[in-house]
């Protein structure tokens, strides 16, 4: 037998490298969201997690939803992911035990990318934060992204629908009253706080309006699918076949 030609088993699913936790939900999943799978330029994987609903999940703390979402993520990690992720980022309050319970990275929450890009800006600048609620975001989850307490933190439940559709679960979704509330909320940021120097996006279903917050207030917007496609690079990094390139072209 060849040696070189051998290669090694182990898993169900080989090439989705990122197992996705979704809550339970019947809002639209545009293209961009976290839960369409066409979002995505490479392949992942899905568990939903039965009874895990926005309500629970954001205004309630997700009291009594560890313990499904680590059977869950167990469940992905023996299917063939590499690394978890959640389509929640008020779910940053599992991150340790997540970490802890299945022996892979974890990316709970979009927050978590709060004090990397705050790392990137000028000192007289800072990291903004736009969240689906604003009341509900607590110290405890700031403190589980490893967020500043003191960080700047704008909400979208003033709004008219991007809040009320996504926390009510409602089956339809006004896209241009959505990304209306969207941009209102980035400009209050910016009022609010002039030295903002990047945006980062709390609320996963929020991806579909980055580019438009970039294009209005020419600051740098980071979300879920910055933080994901950055996750997926290290746990399945892209292969280079080595070339001899001539140095006279």
């Amino acid at each position: 037998m060849n040696s070189s030609s051998v290669v090694a088993g182990g898993k169900n699913i080989y090439g989705a490298s990122v197992g996705i936790l979704m809550l339970e939900t019947r809002f639209p999943r545009i293209l961009g969201d976290m839960g369409n799978a066409g979002t995505w330029p490479f392949p992942v994987l899905y568990k939903v997690v039965r009874g895990a609903s926005p309500e629970r999940a954001v205004r309630r703390g997700a009291i009594g939803l560890a313990e499904p979402f680590i059977d869950a993520a167990r469940e992905l990690v023996a299917d063939g992911a590499d690394g978890i992720t959640t389509n929640c980022g008020f779910l940053a309050l599992m991150q340790d035990q997540l970490a802890q319970a299945v022996g892979v990275p974890v990316a709970a929450s979009s927050l978590m990318q709060v004090p990397m890009v705050q790392a990137l800006l000028p000192p007289d600048r800072r990291v903004g934060v736009l969240t689906i609620a604003k009341d509900s975001l607590t110290a405890e989850h700031l403190a589980a992204s490893g967020v500043p307490l003191d960080t700047a933190i704008v909400g979208t439940d003033e709004g008219r629908e991007f809040s009320r559709a996504i926390l009510t679960d409602e089956p339809t979704l006004d896209l241009e009253l959505a990304r209306a509330d969207m941009l209102d909320a980035g400009q209050r940021l910016v009022k609010e706080f002039p030295d903002t120097g990047a945006i980062v996006l709390e609320c996963t279903n929020m991806v579909p309006f980055a580019a438009d917050l970039r294009q209005m207030l020419g600051l740098p917007v980071y979300s879920i699918y910055s933080f994901v496609t950055w996750f997926q690079a290290g746990l399945l990094p892209r292969t280079f076949e080595p070339r001899l390139v001539d140095p006279r072209i």
